[in-house]
């Protein structure tokens, strides 16, 4: 299933988060909800002057906001480049907001930075 693909969740789901998502993130938030509750997505990561390397994600759908939402990621299909990152689910919320504003960008389905530095630890 694509990005394009996605069916909004409804007004009742999204109002559970918006008092965690402010401003124009709130637009990309019903579908946001909606890929986070398939709780996969294969995407590519984007490597300046090289190839994209493909990943798949995915995570535990929790119901609350507050509720913690493990995250794993496989790239390359390569067993020893697996990693795994847990958070609120709120925040992961946010995290596939920002992935969907890349995709609406740049048409390629990645995380953002700042996902990525959580992922592996960079900032702890």
């Amino acid at each position: 299933m694509s990005i394009e693909q996605l069916q909004p969740a409804t007004q009742q789901q999204a109002s559970v988060y918006l008092p965690y998502i402010q401003g124009t993130k709130r637009n990309f938030l019903p579908y946001a909800i909606s890929l986070y509750q398939k709780g996969i997505l294969e995407g590519h990561r984007k490597i300046e002057a090289s190839e994209n390397i493909p990943f798949v994600a995915s995570w535990n759908v929790a119901t609350l906001p507050s509720d913690l939402t493990r995250c794993r990621m496989q790239f390359d299909g390569n067993a020893d480049l697996n990693y795994e990152v847990m958070m609120a689910s709120f925040e992961f919320i946010s995290f596939l907001i920002e992935l969907m504003e890349n995709y609406k960008r740049y048409r390629v389905p990645d995380f953002s930075q700042s996902f990525y530095r959580k992922l592996l630890r960079i900032d702890e």
